[in-house]
């Protein structure tokens, strides 16, 4: 016994030189708990990015799953070695949409099409990070933004997590509400959502008792009351309305694994098929993919992926270094470089294996706030994800009512940044306010950002000389691009 407690601890202290788990005030066990806690907020894209993909002509289902699994197993694991971080990488959604129903749906690209043009985003992300330049446009977004962004970020994953649970619907007449439980399904809709609020109340309860890990264990408990109530009656899964079996079909743990892997190869192999990714808008067939590249829509295309998939990841780096107080006096964030560089390789690498474009999940700050700091929970997560290759009716039936209290929790937990924002400057806080709001409401990170970072440009170029010596020329530059961009839409 003796032997394993010294080896023990001597793996502990091995692990502490590579992380610096001490340096960062954190544990291996709360570092693997925060790995946890990510995945299971972040294993929904599991199930949803093959739904959305697979929409795409030719994209086989099951082929997309395994894609999804493991360039969120290598994108995350490449955060932790270089930038030891604990921050996932996975097929961001939103731009899966674009990808999808936009580009091959819309437009009429072939998927193959739209994945070379992934591919190139990527290696210009990654020259981009190589260079600093990423780099220096994080160092450039003013400390009012960045906080702002934090808060922001914090009402977006909150309305996420309100949508997930049905508690906040579409209205016709007023584009949202809340759900009405009388006209509503109860068994299935109705039950999701009062779920959803007695996971908020216990995990608050238990947050307020100073247990440790609340989030998780709100997680563990809410679904533990979900499957009581699906057994029970109370909780009628409706696949229709998004309410699913909430009981793991643990009998079905290999069920169409080789299949899916199948289909893997298959995408992996079609996925840079040269004349299938050479169509145009019109629908005509160029002889050669260079004309294709050379053309504006695919132009447009790579920008929108660029500038979508570039500021999401910078939104998201600025909440998780304001929330962990990991910038430094002047605003920067130390290892920043490596966290570009492993966004960048994920996304390229991502097309390769036969999905959109990889990006930081915001969902990591749910681990963050259980205590992970360092690159050790982003290996958790890894090895997590490669499991969930064949645990995945277990993780895929973690219930969106679950999940989504945590993400309210940590939402709530983010807004504390707008504390330190001065609210009684306007060119501070006005710009500050507009990336909060801009955030949810567009639906969409990078929106927030552009809003902030336009207004902030403006209101102090034009409110005196002291005001404008705040705005630097690469601040001008993202204004006029951004402006731009609304314009060619």
């Amino acid at each position: 016994m003796s032997k394993f407690n010294e080896s023990s601890g001597s793996f502990s202290k091995k692990l502490d030189s590579i992380f610096g788990l001490t340096k960062n005030n954190t544990s291996v066990r709360t570092e693997i708990l925060g790995g946890l806690s990510t995945f299971l907020l972040t294993s929904y894209i599991l199930a949803v990015n093959p739904n959305i993909l697979g929409n795409c002509p030719g994209m086989p289902k099951g082929g997309i799953f395994v894609a999804t699994a493991l360039i969120a197993a290598l994108g995350t694991f490449l955060m932790g070695l270089l930038a030891n971080y604990p921050l996932a990488i996975a097929p961001g959604m939103g731009l899966n949409a674009f990808f999808a129903f936009s580009v091959v749906l819309g437009m009429g690209f072939s998927w193959q099409f739209a994945l070379f043009a992934v591919f190139v985003e990527g290696i210009i992300f990654l020259l981009m990070s190589v260079s600093s330049i990423r780099e220096k446009l994080f160092d450039t977004i003013p400390l009012t933004i960045k906080r702002a962004t934090g808060a922001g970020i914090g009402l977006f994953i909150a309305f996420i997590g309100l949508q997930n649970a049905h508690i906040i619907q579409g209205n016709p007449a007023t584009l949202l509400s809340m759900i009405n439980f009388k006209v509503s399904a109860f068994s299935s809709i109705g039950m999701s959502a009062i779920l959803t609020i007695v996971g908020v109340l216990i995990t608050g309860i238990l947050l307020g008792l100073r247990v440790r890990a609340s989030i998780l264990l709100g997680i563990f408990l809410t679904w533990g009351i979900g499957i009581i109530c699906e057994l029970a009656g109370l909780y009628v899964p409706d696949p229709s309305v998004k309410c699913f079996s909430v009981i793991p079909a643990v009998d079905q743990l290999t069920s169409g694994l080789s299949d899916s892997f199948r289909e893997f190869g298959s995408l992996f192999g079609q996925a840079f098929n040269v004349e299938n990714f050479s169509h145009t808008v019109d629908g005509k067939i160029v002889q050669h993919g260079v004309s294709a590249i050379c053309s504006l829509s695919f132009v447009t295309i790579l920008l929108t992926f660029l500038f979508t998939d570039l500021f999401d990841t910078i939104g998201t780096l600025s909440s998780v270094a304001v929330s962990t107080k990991m910038l430094d006096k002047n605003g920067r964030l130390a290892n920043v470089r490596g966290a570009f560089m492993a966004d960048a390789v994920s996304t390229s690498v991502g097309a390769v294996f036969g999905t959109s474009t990889a990006t930081t999940f915001v969902e990591s700050l749910g681990g963050i706030s259980v205590g992970a700091r360092t690159g050790l929970a982003a290996y958790v997560y890894s090895i997590l994800m490669l499991l969930a290759l064949v645990l995945a009716p277990i993780f895929i039936a973690v219930p969106s009512f679950a999940t989504a209290p945590a993400l309210i929790i940590v939402g709530f937990m983010m807004m504390r940044s707008i504390a330190n924002i001065d609210w009684t400057n306007v060119t501070e806080s006005l710009p500050a306010f507009l990336t909060i709001v801009a955030m949810p409401l567009c639906y969409s990170i990078s929106e927030g950002i552009f809003w902030g970072i336009i207004s902030y440009t403006v209101l102090n170029l034009l409110t005196g000389r002291k005001n404008a010596s705040k705005v630097s020329v690469t601040m001008v530059i993202l204004t006029i691009l951004f402006i731009f961009h609304y314009f060619i839409g």
